[in-house]
């Protein structure tokens, strides 16, 4: 390609998204990143996409309440209109919130879901246009990230968190649903992981509960999120031939 390919990133300021996008930024991509509260932490991460040889022409950080779904559509909508180009779309932004059966309401379940599935949907569907014009090796690329514990046989699904993998579980079908609806110019694949990142807060935060999980991953450690950031960029701009596939990032722990 002549210019750098383009990469949009959803909640790409912190954590495993901070990590992916600059694995993209060094991969060769100029980056644009979503954010919802983090906008410091957005800022600095465009700061490093810029100096590991990203545009500072193309870069930006733009904030998209993922929750309010005419507004996914609206300010999408606008953002394509403006960069007018892209080639790889990363639905990493989440929303991971316990929801005991016991207190579940129907809003708990609509929240998550607008987040983690319908707003990955709206993204998808309003960018593909851009990315079917891609002019990367194996066309425009999709990755979305997914979830072990929310993937059917082999899913080992969380106690307390129903409305969640619900939502990660239809994310996943998307995977799977925009490979065939987007070939052959689009590339749609999935990264579940494990653990990439701990919890900053809630019960997963507690040593003594990471240290119970570990003990069932075969690998007997956390992942980093640098190491599943490379996983979607590969995915992103190396898997010319593969689409429709979701990737454990797991340390073996679905084999357990």
């Amino acid at each position: 390609m002549m210019r750098r390919p383009v990469a949009l990133i959803t909640g790409g300021a912190k954590r495993v998204g901070r990590a992916t996008t600059l694995a993209l930024a060094r991969g060769g991509c100029d980056v644009v990143i979503t954010f919802d509260r983090s906008e410091s932490a957005a800022r600095a991460t465009i700061d490093e996409a810029i100096a590991a040889g990203a545009s500072a022409q193309v870069c930006r950080a733009v904030r998209l309440p993922l929750d309010e779904p005419g507004e996914v559509e609206r300010q999408i909508d606008t953002l394509a209109s403006a960069l007018g180009t892209l080639d790889v779309l990363v639905h990493n932004a989440s929303s991971y919130t316990p929801t005991p059966r016991e207190a579940l309401r129907a809003e708990d379940a609509l929240a998550a879901y607008r987040v983690n599935a319908l707003a990955p949907l709206l993204i998808s569907t309003r960018c593909a246009a851009l990315l079917e014009r891609s002019a990367m090796p194996g066309g425009g690329a999709i990755v979305a990230m997914c979830d072990i514990h929310a993937m059917g046989e082999h899913g080992l699904p969380r106690k307390d968190f129903l409305a969640y993998a619900m939502s990660k579980a239809a994310l996943a079908e998307l995977v799977r649903s925009l490979a065939r609806e987007l070939a052959p110019r689009v590339r749609v694949n999935g990264v579940a992981p494990g653990v990439a990142a701990w919890p900053e807060q809630g019960h997963e935060s507690d040593a003594e509960m990471q240290a119970a999980y570990l003990k069932k991953v075969p690998l007997s450690r956390a992942g980093t999120p640098e190491e599943c950031a490379e996983v979607v960029r590969w995915l992103a701009l190396d898997a010319t031939y593969i689409t429709g596939q979701i990737v454990r990032f797991d340390g073996g722990r679905s084999m357990v």
